[in-house]
């Protein structure tokens, strides 16, 4: 049965969209933390967070389900549930955040926040880190370095190395080093930009440097990079779609790690817990000046039902403790990740905040060689015990362990204890 919807996907679909494994998984169900295949067997998904709050969760369900049956329009018409969910969503930001456009995806929603940061700057140029992801839109394959793009990279781009103190500490530099010569690569692109004639208008920012493979970064860059780009006449923009909605434990948002606020964040996937919503965050004053040079609109976004599945994925978050969960949670893996680490000298050390976590893996033990064929290996023995994650990074060798927030204590015992059946596997 697999193979043969294989055989129809590539005849409809076609080859190039991308699949997980070397064996496809046929997903037929979800619930919280677990999915199933064709066949009946569970899976701990330890990877998606679009389900942000879990699979198939009962109030969404019956919050799409209640509204759906009642009114979907867009947001041409005035209605209770829109206004609800935007107030709702607005108060978990700082003051200043004051306002919100709903898009459909994060594509969407980057591409938007560029847009606005163009128009109010009237310059183009783009600061990107050099191994990152934000979206598909023809404007941000322009700025796309962690993905197979064929469109160049703008001439209105430039790109930055994020540093990572566990790196530098193999090599014996200070956190000081690191930032001062980081800051200067940062200051070296916007000089460019500026001497091109492109000026700064934004740097985007995915504020768990995800892509980039979870670096550890020196505790004052990301402000100091928001100074640097604030300075030259730019914008900051907090991508949030993999950061937020408490994911990180510690913060409601990731940008609020970094102590930082910045001009736009923009979210997608987790927002409505599969369905498909998202938006941009920014200030009155932004928003104002945008609006009353544009009329932007977008149909599906923010319609009624949209509004009370990402209500309830807010309420959820509140009324499960999700976001302390993640705390608790993360602290518990962080640990266990050490002591696995530790006994085997080719892992590099735990990364990661919350429940958004992983580790290196190398072909030696000083660390000097990134080893993505292992990585890979060790996705597969971790998938053929019945857990679901993933591989990041420039070099595809740090483990991408990223479950929905509804993951719980219980869970445990399965998520790492196959982790360590499978290293002990893989690496022995």
């Amino acid at each position: 049965m697999t193979d043969s919807l294989l055989v129809r996907r590539f005849a409809t679909i076609g080859r190039h969209s991308p699949l997980f494994y070397e064996e496809p998984l046929h997903l037929v169900t979800g619930e919280g933390v677990w999915l199933t295949d064709v066949n009946g067997r569970r899976y701990l998904d330890a990877y998606n967070n679009v389900p942000h709050v879990g699979h198939a969760h009962p109030r969404i369900v019956e919050a799409m389900r209640s509204q759906a049956s009642s009114l979907n329009v867009h947001t041409r018409y005035l209605n209770d549930r829109v206004v609800d969910y935007a107030e709702d969503l607005l108060s978990r930001f700082e003051p200043s955040l004051d306002r919100v456009l709903f898009s459909n995806s994060g594509s969407e929603a980057n591409d938007l926040a560029l847009r606005m940061s163009h128009q109010h700057t009237g310059a183009r140029g783009v600061l990107v880190t050099d191994h990152s992801y934000h979206g598909h839109t023809s404007l941000l394959a322009g700025i796309t370095t962690g993905l197979k793009n064929h469109e160049p990279l703008g001439d209105h781009v430039r790109t930055f190395h994020v540093p990572d103190l566990d790196d530098a500490a193999h090599q014996g530099r200070s956190e000081e080093e690191v930032l001062t010569a980081a800051l200067t690569e940062v200051q070296a692109g916007i000089s460019d930009l500026v001497r091109n004639g492109h000026g700064v208008s934004a740097v985007i920012l995915e504020t768990l440097f995800s892509t980039e493979g979870l670096p550890r970064v020196p505790d004052r860059y990301v402000v100091e990079v928001a100074q640097l780009v604030r300075q030259a006449g730019g914008m900051v923009i907090a991508d949030e779609v993999q950061a937020g909605l408490g994911r990180v434990g510690s913060h409601f948002w990731g940008y609020q790690q970094h102590g930082l606020i910045p001009d736009f964040v923009t979210m997608g996937k987790p927002l409505g817990n599969g369905h498909p919503l998202a938006g941009v965050v920014t200030t009155a004053a932004l928003l104002e000046e945008f609006g009353s040079r544009n009329e932007y609109f977008n149909t599906f976004a923010g319609t009624p039902v949209s509004a009370a599945v990402g209500h309830e994925v807010l309420k959820i978050v509140d009324d499960e403790a999700l976001v302390a969960n993640s705390a608790a949670l993360g602290e518990v893996i962080h640990h266990r990740l050490e002591q696995l680490v530790a006994a085997h000298p080719r892992l590099g050390v735990p990364k990661g905040s919350g429940l958004f976590f992983g580790f290196s893996v190398f072909a030696d033990a000083e660390h000097l060689q990134p080893d993505a064929h292992t990585t890979r290996a060790l996705v597969e023995a971790i998938k053929a015990r019945g857990v679901l994650l993933s591989k990041i990074g420039p070099t595809s060798s740090v483990l991408k362990i990223r479950p929905p927030l509804a993951l719980r204590e219980e869970h445990l015992p399965l998520l790492l204890g196959t982790m360590e059946e499978a290293v002990a596997e893989v690496l022995e």
